[in-house]
């Protein structure tokens, strides 16, 4: 496996995106998936999947280059700032409101983004409704990374790459090994480490019982994992 790069994160391009309440605003994990996008031949005729698009911020930074660009979320507010903004923009993308898996099924693409879900949490169910859908992804954290490590060999052409940001809580080696099964050459390629955000603090003494991270531990580690189509 090729070294990971550690990368120093900064926010993600473009900038003054609309960002309505409720909707997740572009954060160190948005731009370290978007420098890992800047090393993809994405250009003219590539056909990309970004799974969660929240504002738009990681979708408009592949139609920038050119890609025919599927932005997919289950957020209706987020789906109308994706478009809103990629309208302000200029920059063509098709919002689609709802599940990834449903609403792309038939579809193969050349590149898909994803920056799911990942936070753990003591509550087993995924949230139904409100901001939390953009970070709770179950009590370890893999409701919806587990999901996107099933479908993305069925997703992808020939050749073609997913790119997903998580923390490294969720187990990013599980990751790995979930993709290499499923048929697709998976590794590590960019770390970064970050402050705690507001969800993480307020959960640390859950996750201290856990075991999930040290007693006052308050950085957090970001892995990019990259698979490819054979």
């Amino acid at each position: 496996m090729a070294s990971a790069l550690v990368a120093a994160v900064r926010p993600a391009p473009p900038t003054g995106l609309y960002v309505p309440s409720g909707v997740y605003r572009p954060q160190a994990d948005t731009g370290l998936l978007a420098r890992a996008l800047m090393h993809e031949a994405v250009g003219p005729g590539t056909d990309v999947l970004d799974i969660g698009t929240g504002s738009g911020a990681l979708a408009l930074c592949a139609a920038a280059r050119g890609a025919r660009v599927t932005a997919v979320d289950v957020s209706r507010r987020a789906v109308a700032a994706a478009r809103l903004n990629g309208a302000r923009l200029g920059l063509p993308l098709r919002v689609l409101h709802g599940d990834f898996a449903t609403v792309s099924r038939g579809r193969r693409f050349d590149m898909i983004m994803a920056n799911p879900p990942y936070v753990p949490s003591p509550r087993a169910c995924l949230p139904g409704r409100g901001p939390g859908r953009a970070w709770e992804g179950g009590e370890a954290g893999r409701e919806v990374i587990d999901r996107i490590c099933a479908r993305a060999a069925a997703m992808l052409r020939p050749g073609g790459v997913l790119l997903m940001v998580h923390s490294a809580l969720c187990g990013s080696r599980t990751t790995v090994e979930h993709l290499r099964r499923a048929g697709l050459s998976a590794e590590i390629t960019m770390r970064a480490v970050v402050p705690w955000g507001p969800v993480l603090c307020s959960r640390r003494a859950w996750l201290e019982e856990q075991g999930l991270v040290g007693v006052g531990e308050d950085r957090e580690g970001l892995v990019i994992v990259r698979a490819a189509h054979a």
